[in-house]
């Protein structure tokens, strides 16, 4: 039995995994003024965020279409695919997982299951490469589950925002919440675990990487540890110099650019973590 890995855009995986493993992504739409770009082929993230500030309409993004989901599952089954598993970007985040299932429902052919990661960024993208490590060993969608399941549960994103005005500009919080985040230059820290976004508000940048990193610690011993940033990589690497007690000895960490989907909600200058917790 022949399994397919299919994900979105919002997963962050590098594209060298994604080609290891035979991961299908499907791209998210990210409009700017009249004009609209497919995440990850038409607009490169560093530009993306340089010309943030600046764009004269703020970008939005919008899910793929249920006709480009009923393509990329009518091109796995012409793979060789019998079994279709659809992983996305958390429901309580996007409509993706949704625009998915309604695809599959109309798809008649190989047995597509859509699974929601509960995540975001990189938290997604573990989901979706322990299915596709499971696909390619063998197992079958009814094995993989339960395994997702339980690391859904184990994995956690910490992020500190550098400011609260995209946020505003996007529309994802309330107006008066921004303009008092603004005045008292709050750094707010987003948490994301099972499906349940929640944030924390903090004064300063420096307290804000510090409670990074107690939260990670907090989360006990890790099986996997690396950093997510919005085009910010030497703010990263400097937020790993602080916190390379809490990586396992050896491991090179993923230096992540996290996609302008999501970017457009959170800015430039994010940093933070995405780990999993020993089992």
């Amino acid at each position: 039995m022949s399994i397919k890995i299919i994900t979105d855009s919002t997963c962050d995986l590098p594209d060298d995994l994604i080609e290891k493993h035979e991961i299908t992504v499907l791209p998210l739409y990210i409009h700017i003024g009249r004009r609209s770009y497919l995440d990850r082929i038409d607009m490169n993230r560093p530009d993306f965020y340089n010309g943030l500030p600046s764009f004269s309409t703020h970008p939005t993004t919008a899910a793929p279409s249920p006709a480009m989901f009923s393509e990329a599952y009518l091109k796995a089954e012409s793979q060789g695919a019998d079994e279709i598993l659809s992983i996305h970007i958390s429901e309580s985040l996007s409509a993706v997982p949704d625009v998915a299932r309604i695809a599959a429902e109309s798809f008649s052919s190989a047995a597509v299951t859509v699974f929601d990661s509960q995540q975001l960024s990189l938290g997604a993208g573990y989901i979706v490469l322990e299915a596709a490590k499971a696909a390619q060993e063998g197992k079958t969608v009814a094995e993989i589950l339960p395994m997702l399941e339980a690391l859904t549960r184990r994995t956690y994103v910490f992020a500190a925002l550098d400011t609260l005005e995209y946020l505003k500009r996007s529309g994802r919080m309330h107006f008066a919440l921004a303009t008092i985040g603004s005045l008292l230059q709050l750094k707010p820290i987003l948490k994301m675990n099972q499906g349940n976004p929640t944030s924390e508000r903090i004064r300063t940048r420096e307290k804000a990487i510090r409670r990074l990193i107690q939260l990670v610690e907090n989360v006990g011993p890790l099986e996997r540890i690396d950093l997510v940033h919005t085009n910010a990589p030497g703010q990263a690497e400097g937020l790993f110099y602080r916190a390379r007690h809490l990586f396992p000895s050896g491991n090179k960490p993923l230096s992540v650019n996290v996609t302008p989907v999501l970017g457009a909600h959170l800015g430039p200058n994010v940093i933070g973590f995405a780990c999993i917790a020993k089992g």
